[in-house]
């Protein structure tokens, strides 16, 4: 079986059970080497072969998964957060469709979801926003106008902005046509990494505090009230009724 796993945010201690356990099993294991530190791929056996497919094409990797695969070996290609956010699976899994190789998916903690640890807060908060957008900028990638980042912001709901921070200008400018330019943002870099750093202030000063800080790459753009909001949820007021307690 060839697997594709979720590596989560960075931090090996994320991993889930069943990731763990099949890098600990597998003969090859792909992975991203420019995001996936070099504590996960400790979890590997020694004697694994290991390979950073930063400098490889899709054919190489498809290749070689497939061929280790033809030889009985257990395969990883191991992704960072969870293989379904801009994990660019689905062409490797069209590819091995083609191929009649089976596969399966183990999902990651997403580095969104440990961005929220890193600040405290939840996305969702009671009376206030209950939506999260989670999106990217533009750039050598293309977005549809209709998803720009400008559009998505009118909705004021809670947002996570990846891929983008080396667009900090543009992502101020665009998101400055839907929120305040006192909305709280926080920049999040290399999440649950040792060298983790937050950055926090307002969407006005957004891009000034990425540059001032260094940073380019691997990192998130949190937006919204949700970084400064706390509300009571009802599922714990004395006098809500579920199924499970009667209200006082």
């Amino acid at each position: 079986m060839i697997y594709f796993i979720g590596a989560g945010p960075g931090d090996p201690e994320l991993l889930t059970l069943k990731a763990h356990r099949l890098l600990k099993q597998a003969d090859l294991v792909l992975y991203a080497g420019s995001l996936v530190p070099l504590q996960v791929m400790d979890c590997c056996r020694e004697d694994a072969v290991k390979v950073d497919s930063a400098p490889m094409v899709l054919e190489d990797i498809v290749a070689m998964m497939t061929d280790y695969h033809q030889r009985g070996k257990l395969v990883v290609r191991l992704h960072t957060g969870d293989p379904s956010l801009y994990g660019a699976i689905g062409e490797q899994m069209e590819a091995l469709d083609k191929l009649g190789v089976p596969y399966e998916i183990v999902p990651g903690v997403s580095s969104f979801l440990a961005a929220a640890a890193a600040v405290k807060r939840e996305y969702t908060v009671p009376g206030g926003s209950q939506t999260v957008i989670i999106t990217r900028l533009a750039g050598r990638t293309p977005v549809p106008p209709e998803q720009s980042l400008a559009g998505l912001a009118r909705h004021r709901g809670s947002m996570a902005i990846f891929l983008s921070v080396g667009m900090a200008r543009r992502v101020q400018e665009e998101l400055l046509q839907g929120y305040d330019a006192a909305t709280p943002v926080a920049v999040v870099e290399r999440v649950s990494w040792p060298e983790e750093r937050v950055v926090q202030g307002t969407l006005g000063q957004l891009a000034r505090l990425i540059e001032e800080a260094g940073i380019t790459r691997t990192a998130l753009i949190l937006v919204g009230d949700f970084l400064v909001s706390r509300g009571r949820s009802l599922l714990y007021d004395a006098g809500f009724v579920h199924g499970y307690r009667e209200g006082e």
